[in-house]
């Protein structure tokens, strides 16, 4: 049978949007086929209330990577939002990341060097307390990193939540170092590069994809064997052990839940992300969704606001993956499903859930890119 196309590209999601452009400017043909009702993958934003709503979590593009950069503003200009995150912990407020301004707030120090005398107090009583040995679970390891109050009131419960286990049943290499920043700055990311697509991350994929044929609400699995005969080349986005049929078996995640509230005030919680890092309240941040394209008197204009709550859970099937659990075990499993990955010559795995690794969004950008 003769192909139709040369790549079939199974999920449009930021790998297999930025891969069906590049392709496309290649003069190669493409279909791209995604299961949900929707393209964009987890960047998929819907618009409520006039607000760009991030329906599957907050996302904020960094990079120090000029060339990424440069290329996704090329498909869409981006705003200015700078990622500066606060916790809320007892209805005391904390900036993020640790920084001068957390430490103020912690303990009323006003110099680096109080700060910083302040941490390695608290960090000895921690090496006293180990007498040599090594540090056993997370909670050992965060308190040798930062000490005992930034540990209990700004780490323990929001991670508790996050992996739904207690910290001392979690391994100590979750955490191998905390940033600790003695300036006052409140930027969470290093990066020299960082915003938001004007108009939402829609406008990104809708900009990848132009001209790119597309077929929504199509499950690959669910006729395998025709979207298999149609193209020369696949390019697979989705989970590696579905692909492989689960031979070997399957391969663990974490997800997260949102709950959407549409208030009628047009300033909810003041900031873009709150985390809420008790381990007594169920969601582990509010996310208010304006804050990520709206600034200044734009905020009031709108006189409505849209917040999620995100809560974090064990990953159960027919709920979306989010993030691998890199583990022992799972990782010698996919290391199996990689040995028949490798091996495959018309098939290009690419992703979060192909690669079964956590990417951020510039990095994804970047693997295409240099492919091509």
């Amino acid at each position: 049978m003769n192909k139709v196309y040369d790549y079939l590209v199974v999920g449009s999601g930021l790998y297999g949007a930025t891969f069906a452009h590049f392709a496309k400017k290649q003069g190669k043909s493409c279909l791209v086929i995604d299961k949900r009702p929707h393209l964009g993958g987890n960047v998929y934003c819907e618009n409520i209330e006039g607000i760009n709503v991030h329906k599957y979590g907050a996302h904020i593009f960094h990079t120090n990577n000029k060339e990424v950069w440069d290329f996704v503003n090329s498909i869409v200009e981006f705003n200015r939002y700078t990622n500066c995150p606060i916790a809320n912990y007892q209805g005391k407020l904390y900036n993020l990341p640790f920084n001068m301004n957390t430490f103020y707030q912690m303990w009323g120090v006003t110099t680096p060097a109080e700060a910083q005398a302040k941490i390695e107090e608290q960090k000895a009583e921690v090496v006293t307390m180990l007498n040599g040995r090594e540090t056993k679970n997370l909670e050992e390891q965060a308190l040798t990193l930062v000490g005992k109050d930034i540990y209990e009131k700004l780490i323990k419960g929001y991670t508790e939540k996050q992996w739904g286990r207690k910290c001392t049943e979690l391994p100590a290499f979750i955490i191998k170092r905390l940033p600790i920043r003695l300036v006052f700055d409140n930027n969470y990311f290093n990066d020299k590069y960082q915003g938001i697509p004007i108009g939402g991350y829609n406008k990104l994929i809708e900009g990848l994809l132009e001209g790119v044929e597309t077929k929504i609400g199509t499950n690959f699995f669910e006729n395998r064997v025709y979207w298999e005969s149609i193209a020369e080349k696949i390019v697979f986005t989705g989970k590696i052990d579905e692909f492989y049929n689960y031979q070997f078996g399957k391969l663990k995640y974490r997800t997260v839940r949102f709950e959407e509230e549409i208030h009628d005030t047009p300033n909810y919680q003041g900031n873009a992300v709150i985390n809420y890092t008790e381990r007594n309240i169920p969601y582990t941040r509010i996310i208010e969704h304006k804050h990520f394209e709206m600034f200044g008197a734009e905020i009031e204009k709108t006189l409505k606001t849209v917040i999620s709550k995100e809560y974090s859970m064990e990953w159960k099937e027919g709920m979306e993956p989010y993030y691998p659990i890199n583990d022992e075990r799972n990782n010698t499993l996919y290391q199996q499903y990689k040995v028949l990955a490798d091996k495959e010559t018309n098939i290009i795995f690419g992703g979060r859930l192909a690669e079964y690794k956590y990417y951020d969004m510039a990095p994804i950008i970047e693997q295409v890119l240099k492919s091509f």
